[in-house]
């Protein structure tokens, strides 16, 4: 995956749910490529190809303990993206403002 800035190639990564479940699973602890795939019923070349979105996209990391592939999160990545998303919350949280000031005028234009 080519992206043009890290936040595109984070939000790439996790725009499949299969992913998304990955990472979460892996903010509980790290896990072999095994345990990751065991629930879903997709191939190991399908998960190994979901792991490399992910490893590719800095949001895990794969080492090799004997025939083992252990995996774990890299949070960093998550952060970067919280923080991108963070900038929005003011201007959210104004619009709810305004929206609540217009149904309270509402309310009490009511007879």
């Amino acid at each position: 995956m080519t992206t043009a800035d890290p936040i595109s190639g984070i939000f790439a990564a996790l725009a499949d749910p299969t992913r998304r479940a990955i990472v979460a699973r892996l903010a509980e602890g790290e896990a072999t490529v095994n345990e990751l795939a065991a629930p879903f019923p997709i191939s190991m070349q399908a998960i190994s190809k979901h792991l490399n979105v992910l490893e590719k996209a800095g949001l895990i990391v794969r080492t090799r303990e004997a025939q083992w592939r252990r995996c774990r999160i890299q949070p960093e990545p998550l952060r970067d993206v919280a923080s991108w998303v963070a900038q929005y919350q003011r201007l959210w949280e104004e619009r709810y403002d305004s929206l609540g000031t217009y149904l309270d005028d509402l309310q009490k234009e009511k007879p």
